[in-house]
């Protein structure tokens, strides 16, 4: 689990292309790398991803088909930089909001607008039947970044950004058409699906009853 308070940014180093799979190697910030080892987890932009090596500050990860399709990670190319936090521990101060790490799907960056110490950026989801999922002033994860969705319009939502987390993370340097990975806050997606069940079931009896 994580908190989605990014904990660094990292660049990208080294990459193994192969078929529908790909090695990422970055440059671990000192700072997270006490204690870590084969097989831990650490997210990448959101995205929950397992140490495969560990070589001094340099540290592998293996991407699959799967998070190469539904991630904005098959896009990088070197140089790039990540946002990276480590999973949160037992007593860890939960910041954020708990995250699982689990991608499922990306937005593209619609529209930005900058005025002094403040930046709202309006981001369009893929997938109208998400939009459920996006309600004002819930949770979501952007990037891995814990964030209060503001207005909601369609099938497009903002946030509003502190000069805070432009400094912390990427979001300070995406444009126009970049893509960010989205996770949807499972409480919500929990509520809103059970709803919907209650409701679907409620109509089924009544429909029965009405046929009788």
């Amino acid at each position: 689990m994580f908190t989605g308070i990014v904990q660094g940014t990292a660049p990208l180093v080294a990459i193994d292309e192969k078929p529908n799979f790909r090695t990422h190697v970055i440059e671990m910030p000192a700072k997270l790398l006490s204690g870590l080892e084969l097989g831990a987890s650490v997210a990448h932009n959101g995205c929950c991803l397992t140490v495969t090596a560990v070589e001094g500050t340099r540290v592998s990860f293996d991407l699959i088909k799967e998070t190469l399709c539904l991630t904005n990670l098959g896009e990088l190319a070197l140089g790039d930089r990540v946002n990276i936090e480590r999973a949160a521990r037992f007593n860890d101060e939960i910041g954020g909001h708990l995250m699982s790490g689990h991608i499922i799907c990306t937005a593209e960056v619609a529209k930005i607008l900058a005025s002094e110490n403040n930046r709202q950026i309006w981001l369009r989801m893929p997938n109208a039947s998400l939009m459920k999922y996006i309600l004002h002033k819930g949770f979501i994860g952007i990037d891995g970044i814990s964030l209060t969705i503001g207005e909601v319009v369609n099938n497009r939502f903002c946030v509003h950004l502190i000069p805070e987390t432009l400094e912390r993370t990427t979001l300070g340097r995406k444009r126009l058409g970049d893509k960010v990975n989205i996770e949807i806050d499972p409480q919500t997606q929990a509520v809103v699906d059970s709803v919907e069940r209650v409701v679907a079931s409620r109509k089924a009896r009544l429909s029965a009853t009405f046929k009788d």
